[in-house]
């Protein structure tokens, strides 16, 4: 019986064929460097609950760390106020940097059907982290830097490739909008624990705020473990075994890690800098506290629609101009100077940024040759573009440095945002050359 679908089964635009297994029909053709795998289904109750499932997770990992804006701001002007903006901007460099450089070990732990077990172990290091830092003295920065630096970077380090990559076990055409609202949990979070931590520090002092934000962050960790489910007999790839060598001569592979690695300097100066650099120009002190915020609220918006665009449009089509609005975004911090042009920014860097990390996930993946390649592929990209993230945020702030030069952060990261865009479109280039489709 022949099983032919009314388009050639395909992963992330790049055509598999064989062994097509559709309700217990199997037909294997045994041909030369073909990729086999097993069509994955594409939707229903379980895969949504499962997306449900990772938005708590990365509403209360990856949406904690982009809170660090705020911590930046309290730690320099109150609770490290002896160390500089620049030796604190280490602690948020370094948990940022975690998540990405663990995703070559959390994604190939993910490919080898370890999920469950790698989410639970790194959900258990961030929250146990999180009460730490609660326990930490004002201007002890080793105290902070080994709670919230390493602790919590560790616990996202296993949590986060595992959870956006979750999405290809159980979507085909819709893998791209899926990871996209996994990922908005993110901007959720983003939302409701800078608020929180704003408020709640004034009244209630550091301590009690950190306790408070780590029950809800256990609270939804053991909620979002429970819901989510794997389908590793859908993703096994019966083709060649996993190559890592062969991805470093990889062309539009390398030159899309490259352009991550630039870019990853200069795309996170607002999530860290801007609510500071709003108090010091003096902008109304209640709205410089929802900055952070309202950025991280408009992301949302754009991890979902850029990753919507990328299933119609192709992942790099609207990666690239993403990535140059997010440069522009970052130049236009400096013409914040009052309420209204505070909350343009603020909004306008958020919807590009959110889409800008959404589409990079999906670009990312796009590369991969087969299912199996996912989560390595992801995680080696984000584990060489991490120390971009890791030197980020200091170089950023001994640029500012004690007299808050704002002007040279700000120009160095738009610069190295546009320069990456750059790369992205050789990416592009050399996939439309090899697949012959200008959608990619």
């Amino acid at each position: 019986m022949s099983t032919t679908p009314d388009n050639p089964s395909t992963f992330l635009g790049e055509k598999v064929r064989g062994n097509l297994d559709i309700e217990g029909v199997n037909e294997r053709k045994e041909l030369p460097e073909q990729v086999q795998v097993t069509v994955v289904a594409d939707g229903g109750t379980r895969a949504w609950v499962t997306v449900l499932g990772a938005w708590l997770v990365l509403f209360a990992t990856f949406g904690y760390l982009y809170s660090f804006g705020v911590y930046q701001d309290y730690y320099t002007r109150h609770f490290l106020s002896d160390h500089s903006p620049s030796k604190i901007a280490w602690i948020g460099s370094f948990q940022l940097m975690m998540p990405f450089a663990l995703g070559i070990v959390s994604g190939k732990l993910f490919d080898a059907g370890h999920f469950h077990a790698v989410l639970i172990f790194g959900s258990t290091i961030f929250t146990f982290s999180l009460f730490m830092l609660s326990l930490a003295k004002p201007q002890q920065y080793h105290q902070v830097f080994l709670s919230q630096g390493l602790g919590m970077g560790l616990g996202l380090g296993f949590t986060f490739v595992p959870t956006i990559s979750i999405a290809v076990h159980h979507f085909r055409r819709r893998k791209a909008l899926a990871t996209g609202v996994i990922l908005s949990g993110s901007s959720a979070g983003a939302v409701v624990f800078p608020i929180m931590i704003n408020k709640c520090v004034i009244s209630f002092g550091f301590a009690e705020t950190v306790r408070a934000s780590g029950y809800i962050v256990l609270l939804f960790l053991i909620i979002g473990n429970c819901l989510m489910r794997t389908a590793y007999q859908n993703t096994r790839s019966n083709g060649p075994k996993l190559d890592i060598k062969s991805f470093f001569v990889d062309a539009p592979y390398m030159w899309a890690v490259l352009g991550a690695l630039v870019s990853s300097f200069g795309f996170y100066f607002p999530v860290i800098y801007l609510q500071l650099y709003a108090i010091q120009h003096h902008i109304d002190s209640d709205l410089a506290f929802y900055s952070i915020a309202i950025l991280n609220a408009s992301g949302a918006f754009g991890r979902i629609a850029g990753n919507h665009l990328a299933d119609l449009y192709g992942p790099f089509n609207v990666f690239i101009p993403c990535t140059l609005i997010t440069g522009g975004t970052i130049f236009g911090v400096l013409g914040v100077k009052n309420v209204g042009s505070l909350v343009t920014v603020s909004v306008l860097y958020g919807v590009f940024s959110g889409a800008w990390l959404s589409l990079a996930m999906a670009s990312l993946g796009s590369l991969a040759r087969s299912p199996g390649e996912v989560g390595a592929r992801t995680g080696l990209a984000l584990a060489l573009s991490s120390f971009g993230s890791l030197g980020s945020a200091p170089v950023q702030g001994a640029l500012l440095n004690h007299n808050y030069e704002w002007s040279k952060p700000v120009v160095f990261s738009g610069i190295l945002m546009v320069a990456s865009a750059f790369m992205f479109v050789i990416t592009r280039t050399l996939l439309v050359r090899e697949r012959s489709t200008q959608k990619v």
